[in-house]
């Protein structure tokens, strides 16, 4: 499997698993209407887990434009390769959001809540704030970044196994810091779902809320660059 591949598969995985928990919850009518915050970030750990475990052994399992711009910052990945990986994680997560969409069509029709219904495809905050949102994203992805690069240091290299680690720490931090934003600290999780909640023929859509676009783009990438940074300060 290309890297290309691995990386669209990885992240279809992870946005048809981690969306579908969403819409498990929000939506109307499903078996697990308002079961809560604690399943939903179970939910995504568990997203997570399956798509980088899918794809770590043929592209590193990045699944996030903000993990390998992080890594291309300080020359652990290759600069030349990061429009390949990126456009390989917005096309999985439209593609893993429009399959979410498809089994839950039933539900969105049925759902007159327009603010869940985009809620399902990304995020928005609690309290409004551009200062305060930027940095919720940037602190979460700060905490994913360094937390991948330790644990996937060579002494405690577990092969494709490290997505479980890495699972745990996404669940730590969608308990822990997803309050303010949803914690979406991952660009493409949070553009590529918003731009096809606007694409499809959604029942009775609000706006995709474009005005607040750039902040789940914008913070997990400076997160990420300060984390490895950071990681490579301490290394030193």
């Amino acid at each position: 499997m290309s890297p290309f591949v691995a990386e669209y598969i990885g992240s279809m995985l992870l946005l048809l698993l981690g969306n579908s928990v969403v819409a498990n919850v929000l939506l109307s009518k499903t078996k697990g209407n308002n079961s809560g915050l604690i399943v939903i970030a179970f939910g995504w750990a568990v997203a997570v887990f399956v798509g980088v475990y899918s794809s770590a052994n043929y592209s590193g399992g990045h699944l996030n434009p903000a993990i390998t711009i992080g890594l291309a910052s300080i020359g652990k990945f290759e600069w030349s390769n990061v429009p390949s990986y990126i456009l390989a994680q917005f096309l999985g997560a439209m593609t893993g959001s429009a399959l979410m969409w498809l089994a839950y069509k039933q539900h969105f029709d049925a759902t007159e809540d327009a603010e869940a219904k985009l809620a399902v495809f990304c995020n928005s905050p609690a309290i409004s704030s551009v200062f305060y949102n930027l940095a919720t994203e940037t602190i979460g992805t700060f905490v994913l970044m360094l937390g991948a690069l330790l644990i996937s240091a060579p002494e405690a290299k577990l092969g494709a196994l490290d997505a479980l680690p890495v699972a745990l720490l996404v669940l730590g931090i969608g308990v822990s810091l997803g309050g303010p934003t949803g914690y979406a600290i991952n660009p493409a999780r949070d553009l590529g779902p918003r731009i096809m909640h606007f694409l499809l023929p959604i029942k009775n859509k609000r706006n995709s809320n474009w005005r607040y676009s750039w902040i789940p783009v914008v913070g997990p990438i400076i997160g990420a660059v300060i984390a490895a940074f950071f990681f490579q300060l301490i290394q030193s």
